[in-house]
């Protein structure tokens, strides 16, 4: 992985300073990453890394994945993670991971609250992505937001402030249960919620479990376009969130995107949407069903209702599809005995990648990593591990006698679904 530093930036406005720039080249994409302060914000100091997919002339959204409490430091993975990596390719998306630090001895209160500068922090951060990136759209498409405990408490607080601007949110165990009316308009955004029911993290100054419910209830009554998604035999800290959130995601984004990339977000459609009872776990179109409505979860359509029964009863949502064969494979001889073959690969957007199969005909048989996963995320805060990946490449031994090789490789996906064998061939000397 390449490391490019720009040139320092500094300004100083209000009291706000920006960092110097880091620019790290990624397989499909730029990493960007800066620091932003202020006097006038209440904590310390805001860490983003921003991902920008190479080959998108012009970006529709913006995902932004904010850590909970007592996480900071680990948010930047999530610009670094190939399968969300691939979700924003798929969709035109920039991804911002933020690491929010509260001040010396205080607590993420200082943040959780976009009030607190966590919103005009974001703002500035846009702008100076935008000229550092030449994507200057970044200043006014909108965002896709998902948050985990505290920073769930975060996304509730963007439906307060900028309901205007986000396409979806999904909320996983969103804490602290919020004080404040919603505009009108924020009703109109769709927002899965996600808890753990009495093994959620439940107290009197946290209460997720009732800032689940409190927050549905309110939805509804409201017509809002809101559906809960409640893990038994999980906890707080214990989801396979990003299997539900991101086809949750997909249907919001087909739905919502404008036409036009800086157009106005589309409301959600009607005539699509599904009904999810939280006791039983039914399905059915919202047409099949005349009784009151208030009490059932309103989702995007009928294959987000599918994997949403399935998530809710299983814990999961099993990827039934093989991932996107390895490409550009080329051989490079090191040696009359030994070569070197690399290849570039797009990551499941459904389940990611565990690992490659490497076959050469007439000789070895390789896995890539030898061992554990290429990645994987850990399922307390969705974050990547790791997060400076291994350069795609191995090394294969000339088999007795050979004249020439021919060397398949393949993807492995999480599910353990493997993808069509890609092949490179060469001669010995």
């Amino acid at each position: 992985m390449k490391l490019i530093v720009c040139s320092i930036v500094i300004l100083l406005l209000s009291g706000m300073s920006y960092g110097q720039i880091k620019v790290t080249d990624v397989a499909s994409g730029k990493v960007y990453q800066t620091t932003l302060r202020d006097s006038a914000y209440l904590f310390d100091r805001a860490e983003y890394a921003v991902f920008i997919p190479e080959g998108i002339a012009t970006l529709r959204g913006i995902f932004i994945h904010q850590h909970g409490c007592r996480m900071e430091g680990i948010g930047a993975s999530t610009a670094y993670d190939i399968q969300y990596q691939a979700f924003a390719k798929k969709w035109g998306l920039a991804v911002i991971s933020p690491d929010i630090f509260p001040k010396q001895g205080r607590s993420c209160q200082d943040w959780i609250n976009t009030e607190t500068g966590t919103g005009d922090a974001l703002i500035k951060l846009l702008s100076q992505i935008a000229t550092a990136s030449g994507h200057n759209e970044l200043q006014q498409i909108p965002w896709l937001l998902w948050g985990h405990s505290g920073g769930g408490y975060w996304t509730l607080s963007m439906m307060k402030n900028y309901p205007e601007k986000i396409i979806g949110v999904f909320a996983y165990s969103p804490a602290f249960n919020p004080p404040w009316e919603y505009p009108q308009t924020a009703y109109k955004i769709p927002i899965m919620i996600r808890h753990a029911g009495a093994a959620d993290l439940n107290g009197p100054n946290v209460a997720c479990w009732q800032t689940a419910l409190n927050a549905f209830a309110r939805f509804r009554e409201n017509n809002g376009y809101v559906s809960l998604a409640y893990n038994s035999g999980q906890d707080h800290n214990y989801s396979y969130v990003r299997y539900m959130a991101i086809p949750f995601y997909e249907a919001v984004l087909e739905q919502r995107l404008p036409d036009n990339p800086l157009g106005k977000l589309k409301d959600m459609n009607p005539s699509k949407a599904w009904l999810g009872d939280t006791a039983v776990y039914s399905v059915m179109p919202v047409s099949a069903f005349k009784e009151n409505v208030q009490s059932m979860n309103l989702l995007p359509d009928s294959t987000v209702a599918a994997k949403w029964r399935e998530y809710v009863i299983t814990g999961t949502v099993a990827d039934k599809t093989p991932p996107p064969a390895p490409y550009n494979l080329q051989a490079n001889l090191v040696n009359d005995s030994i070569a070197v073959v690399t290849w570039k690969a797009d990551a499941d957007i459904e389940s990611g990648i565990q690992c490659f199969n490497i076959r050469v005909k007439d000789g070895q048989t390789l896995r890539f990593p030898a061992s554990g996963d290429y990645q994987r995320f850990d399922t307390n805060g969705d974050n990547a591990i790791p997060k400076t990946l291994p350069e795609l490449k191995c090394e294969i031994k000339r088999p007795t006698n050979a004249k020439e090789s021919l060397v398949f490789i393949s993807t492995i996906n999480h599910s353990g679904l493997e993808s069509l064998f890609s092949n490179v061939s060469f001669l010995w000397p």
